[in-house]
């Protein structure tokens, strides 16, 4: 594929990108919008997490079969299928009228996410040679990450004007745009076409995903003492015990171990994951905090949100330079120090504090996750070859998303179980919901006391959630000295590119 004309190439990862960024567009474009949500669906706070939630649970546990299906049946084939899902699911989403419906849609969004994510970084790997590499696919993974913090400010311009669905159908022009540019500009691609189907390990896989995150969410509401959720995180966690040993011993594994013996490939994945586990329990947190505590509409948090995509555009291109200079290794911790500094400078924000402490604070955490989360993803994905391309891929993908899940499932209870704890004691079922719900109800009753009493509830509930966070970020700066390789590079990948699997 590297044979192809250099305009056709840079033509096709265009295309790939637009998809890309419709995925990243997805995966936050709901967070301004859960306020609103919790309103007019009546949502509570284990809706509001199950939206986002579902999502990143079907999107994790279907990324590594549909990277075997890709490299099977043809990763332009699939791609073509998955876009055509995700328009569809996009539609279903807008015209939900039900938390339950809104929640089923999304799951089938995230299946349509899990084929596209897992095959954008397949056809790359082999679309582009040594030298064109690393700048494709520090575009792409810049791409990816730039449509985190823009969803939000576009969500909120059309939480402001039209109904709360229209943040769904933002994705129809550009799915149809997608479909346009992948079948014109992409070419066909394959990978391991022999390669059996791991029943069992899908079904472990996805077992042990749904437990670990369905029961610290059930953890948040019940309590960690609560019998139900203990069993379903116990369930969880031998499932995954489960599926390690089977992968060990199966003809055809779904994941291939062997992948994880590459200290690079293992040490930017894991890093990549800290950095999104942050990253997305900073975005629960924050519109609440805008709107919520700071009053502001969906729009305004948009644009309150616009230091991170600054922080993150000045990092990604900062750090693409200075890993050429000083190595991957010394990037990554640099952008997990940033990254936890500011969380911790956060996590000493109160209710009276103004925007502008908020806005340098998570301007930094931007340029934190730029310089990591390109530069780590890239030093994962140069270490595979055609012939690995699309399960690698998938299982990068894969870890990273569950990551994400289970930063959105552990940060939102322990940001739940912190408000709750600060309420005025005697605070009704209602005001314990949300602090959306909380603030709404102090304002239809016109107690300014009660609704002050909300607003700090909610910031020490954040509070202890960036706590967390940061102190995550930090351990990943000390992993990341300990595991990546001094030698460790980018664009250069561990095995020569096996061109019969094309």
């Amino acid at each position: 594929m590297a044979s192809l004309k250099t305009s056709h190439r840079w033509s096709a990862l265009a295309a790939l990108a637009l998809c890309t960024v419709v995925i990243g567009l997805d995966s936050t474009v709901l967070s301004v919008a859960l306020p609103t949500l919790a309103r007019d669906l009546d949502a509570t706070t284990a809706d509001l997490q199950w939206f986002t939630t579902s999502y990143l649970l079907v999107l994790a546990a279907a990324l590594l079969p549909a990277g075997m299906l890709g490299d099977r049946f043809g990763r332009k084939r699939l791609l073509l299928i998955a876009l055509t899902i995700f328009g569809a699911a996009s539609a279903a989403c807008a015209l939900a009228e039900t938390t339950g419906q809104l929640i089923a849609a999304r799951a089938v969004l995230g299946l349509g996410s899990a084929v596209i994510m897992s095959l954008i970084g397949a056809v790359l790997t082999v679309l582009f040679d040594d030298r064109e590499r690393p700048r494709a696919l520090t575009i792409w993974i810049t791409a990816n990450a730039l449509g985190i913090p823009l969803g939000p400010l576009l969500g909120g311009w059309l939480l402001d004007n039209f109904h709360w669905g229209s943040v769904f159908l933002i994705n129809l022009p550009i799915v149809g745009l997608g479909l346009i540019a992948v079948a014109v500009l992409v070419p066909e691609s394959h990978g391991d076409r022999r390669r059996r189907f791991d029943l069992p390990g899908i079904l472990l896989s996805t077992t042990a995903l749904v437990g670990v995150t369905y029961g610290i969410i059930e953890a948040g509401e019940r309590g960690w003492g609560d019998v139900r959720a203990s069993v379903i995180i116990a369930v969880g966690v031998l499932a995954l015990a489960a599926l390690v040993w089977w992968q060990r011993r199966a003809a055809a594994p779904l994941i291939d171990l062997g992948l994880f013996r590459n200290r690079s490939f293992a040490g930017g994945t894991l890093l990549a994951t800290i950095a999104g586990f942050a990253f997305f329990g900073l975005l629960f947190a924050l519109p609440q905090l805008f709107q919520a505590v700071g009053g502001a509409d969906a729009f305004g948090t948009g644009l309150r949100l616009l230091p991170v995509i600054g922080g993150l555009m000045v990092g990604a291109r900062i750090g693409e330079k200075l890993a050429t200079r000083f190595g991957p290794r010394a990037v990554i911790a640099a952008g997990l120090t940033l990254m936890a500094a500011a969380l911790f400078t956060g996590a000493a924000t109160d209710a009276a504090a103004g925007y502008g402490v908020v806005a340098v604070w998570i301007g930094v955490a931007g340029v934190g996750l730029g310089f990591t989360m390109p530069t780590s993803m890239n030093v994962t994905i140069s270490t595979l070859d055609a012939g690995r391309s699309g399960v690698g891929n998938a299982l990068i993908q894969a870890i990273r998303q569950v990551g994400s899940a289970i930063g959105v499932a552990v940060l939102g209870m322990v940001l739940n179980a912190g408000y709750r704890s600060a309420l005025p004691a005697g605070a009704g079922e209602e005001l314990q919901d949300s602090a959306a719900a909380g603030a709404a109800a102090a304002q239809r009753l016109g107690d300014d006391e009660l609704l002050g009493a909300v607003r700090d509830a909610f910031v020490h509930g954040m509070d202890l959630s960036l706590i967390v966070s940061g102190g995550v970020a930090a351990a990943g700066v000390i992993l990341a000295l300990v595991i990546l390789p001094r030698d460790a590079r980018t664009g250069q990948p561990a095995a020569v590119l096996a061109e019969s699997g094309v």
